[in-house]
């Protein structure tokens, strides 16, 4: 079977998304993990486009790649210079990768409206550039930019531009869909038109080696469909980014492309460290502050959780039933959710996987009492799917092993502005609890009421309980849950919470939006006590075991 190179596109493509800006940190620590998932080539940047990417280039240099080569980008000569002249060129010499994939024009609309030249002296651009490339010793990539376009256009004009640059000594001729738009037969057909006259032109000249490359983007929600159809046709490299990060709607997602081809197609992509896909995933996504979306096919959240009783119970018995591959060949796992809608095989599932609880612990008179619990919740607006934490408490009180570690008396917010100046409001909270027979009472100002609640309640607990030190407020989300009701809506709230090792979720609903995140943050401080005092007993155990 033929080997598939993967084109990683995402520090240079994947770059131009909007809220995306790498620094050179940023692509080097994205370098060492994609080289580590094995992908074949990493497009770093463009050399002499801005100063990161000139750093990157340079650092790059001091990083030892095991399975992957960089990449610089860049494109054809200006048209009527010579190439040695030209800028772009040299900054592609300068950047010293053995690698170089410039791009040029091959829709005649745009060689005549976009860079205002003549089809002929555009012909001579890509041979002129990629032959001193050539000579310069580089193993150059050819991007054949709006190729589908310009073959709906004038395909005669267009398969001369792809021969130029074959006979000038381009290794690989990638065909792009650069505006997004084109169809999946339309893909197959051009591709495998292009790819049986490259392979004549290519016999007739005694060109030994070259390839067909596959560029989409996602503008018509087909670059993964397309990026696959392009290998069907007889392309042996696919472009792409982690996520599918992209200007406009993204670029075609290596995410889904790697998994379809090798679980799907039977080509050895990564090998094993297929298992690393979520990860790899979730590492760019984080770097680049842009979440995954939970249900992205293979790596999302979501991709393998199931919510409806009818299904997690089939699940249960066999994963096959609603599951299209085992979510651990890609790193992922499945995800049982509880809500309104869950059954008995669905909650005991879940039950399997809490962090503080023996499954033993729980039998089965305990279940109806824990689904009908949860059914009243739902309908007063909470939502355990995404608050596991609040979920383990939920089981706990039910079954009368929540610990006590403290009581709520009551507790108070002041708001008032500084010198009638609205965007100075000073807020403070007070609060009265009980720990044993010690009454505590703190006050605490903050930046708004959920900081100030969170600053008193830490402040009262402190002494007692240090380890509440460690817990941090990582995420905070609000959703109003009847817009008809408007400011007197009941609201959602969502906290996530780490202690720099673990992270848990918790929620609180409320029509008070300082009520609901109170008692979220409860929920998160007592759920960090618990597993906080799990952890050490179980330290404490090991120690007496050794």
């Amino acid at each position: 079977m033929r080997k598939i190179e993967i084109y990683d596109t995402t520090l240079r493509d994947g770059a131009q998304s909007e809220g995306i800006n790498f620094s050179v940190s940023d692509k080097l620590k994205i370098v060492k993990l994609l080289d580590e998932f094995g992908v074949s080539y990493i497009e770093l940047g463009w050399y002499g486009a801005n100063n990161i990417d000139n750093e990157a280039f340079e650092k790059v240099k001091d990083i030892k790649l095991k399975n992957s080569q960089i990449s610089c980008f860049g494109c054809t000569r200006k048209p009527n210079t010579k190439a040695c002249d030209d800028e772009i060129i040299k900054n592609l010499i300068r950047a010293n990768t053995k690698f170089v994939t410039i791009f040029g024009k091959t829709w005649d609309f745009h060689v005549l409206n976009a860079i205002n030249t003549t089809l002929n002296e555009n012909l001579n651009m890509i041979y002129d550039s990629v032959k001193y490339l050539n000579e310069k010793n580089k193993t150059v990539f050819f991007d054949c930019e709006h190729f589908f376009d310009g073959f709906k256009s004038n395909s005669e004009y267009s398969l001369l531009c792809c021969k130029h640059a074959l006979l000038a000594g381009a290794k690989r001729i990638i065909l792009c869909d650069t505006n997004g738009g084109s169809q999946n037969n339309e893909i197959y057909n051009i591709t495998k038109n292009v790819y049986e006259y490259l392979t004549e032109v290519a016999n007739k000249n005694n060109i030994k080696e070259f390839g067909i490359g596959i560029h989409t983007h996602n503008d018509n929600e087909m670059a993964t469909a397309n990026s696959i159809a392009g290998i069907d046709a007889g392309a042996c490299q696919i472009h792409g980014t982690i996520n599918g990060y992209g200007e406009r709607c993204g670029n075609a997602n290596l995410c889904s492309i790697i998994p379809i081809l090798q679980l799907k197609r039977g080509f050895d992509i990564v090998g094993e460290n297929l298992k690393k896909l979520t990860y790899v995933s979730s590492t760019v996504a984080e770097i680049s502050n842009i979440p995954v979306s939970p249900n992205m096919p293979f790596v999302g959240l979501s991709a393998f959780a199931h919510k409806a009783g009818v299904h997690a119970s089939a699940v249960v018995k066999n994963s096959s039933t609603y599951e299209h591959i085992n979510p651990e060949l890609v790193g992922n796992c499945r995800k049982i959710l509880i809500s309104n809608q869950a059954g008995t095989a669905s909650l005991k599932e879940k039950l399997k996987n809490l962090k503080l609880i023996n499954e033993n612990d729980i039998n089965l008179n305990d279940i109806p009492k824990i689904i009908e619990k949860i059914k009243t919740l739902e309908w007063e607006g909470y939502a355990f799917e995404g608050a596991d934490a609040s979920f383990e408490l939920l089981v706990m009180e039910i079954l009368n092993i929540k610990p006590k570690y403290f009581d709520i008396l009551g507790f108070r917010m002041i708001g008032d502005t500084f010198n009638n100046n609205l965007n100075e409001i000073n807020t403070e909270a007070s609060i009265k609890l009980k720990i044993n027979d010690d009454i505590i009472h703190t006050v605490s100002e903050g930046y708004g009421p959920v900081n100030s609640i969170d600053k008193a309640i830490r402040k009262a607990l402190k002494d007692v309980y240090p380890q509440i030190n460690m817990f941090k407020l990582s995420d905070f989300k609000v959703r109003i849950l009847d817009s008809k009701s408007g400011t007197a809506a009941k609201v959602r709230v969502n906290i996530e919470t780490t202690n720099g090792k673990t992270v848990w979720d918790t929620v609180g609903v409320n029509e008070n939006i300082i009520v609901a995140s109170f008692k979220a943050i409860l929920d998160s401080i007592i759920y960090g006590l618990c597993a906080h005092s799990k952890t050490n007993s179980c330290d404490m155990l090991l120690k007496e075991i050794n």
